[in-house]
């Protein structure tokens, strides 16, 4: 098995030790996603697919912690991927229903898609009660508009 097979068999192993009664060894299943994403080698479409089931895990009722897993996963494969808006769209539609904090890690995501579509939803929170919604917004609006200003000068 090479070392590609070996990340996607440990990633869906996580995939399926999720579905543990246990919400203390779910959050540990969604820590081996995030590390299997931290190594940058995934295909994009496997990234895809594994974002998409983490925001579904985002957005559901499993306990604060879980959720916070879920989303620093997200917000680590942002990092080390292109995630298209498309993917992370769940997340913005459901923005308005995080706590502060789990907030900060979706306009993160968000403001990393460098989509001029989630210009609005995060511009939404630059005047948030919490500090550090703010500060992230503040961060999406920036890096959507320095993107939006980069692809311009490359047109021109």
């Amino acid at each position: 098995m090479d070392g590609y097979q070996g990340l996607t068999a440990l990633i869906e192993s996580a995939w399926e030790e999720l579905n543990s009664s246990d919400a203390g060894r779910r959050d540990l299943c969604l820590d081996v996603v995030s590390d299997v994403l931290e190594t940058g080698r995934l295909a994009q479409n496997d990234v895809e697919r594994a974002v998409e089931r983490l925001a579904t895990v985002a957005l559901s009722g499993e306990s604060y912690e879980v959720r916070e897993s879920a989303l620093h996963a997200v917000c680590t494969a942002s990092t080390h991927y292109e995630l298209p808006y498309r993917v992370v769209e769940p997340l913005a539609a459901g923005a308005d229903g995080f706590e502060p904090l789990l907030l900060a890690y979706v306009l993160a995501v968000l403001g990393c898609t460098h989509d001029q579509a989630a210009l609005p939803i995060v511009e939404r929170f630059l005047h948030h009660p919490h500090s550090e919604v703010r500060r992230e917004a503040s961060e999406a609006v920036t890096e959507l508009h320095w993107h939006r200003e980069s692809a311009q000068d490359k047109t021109a």
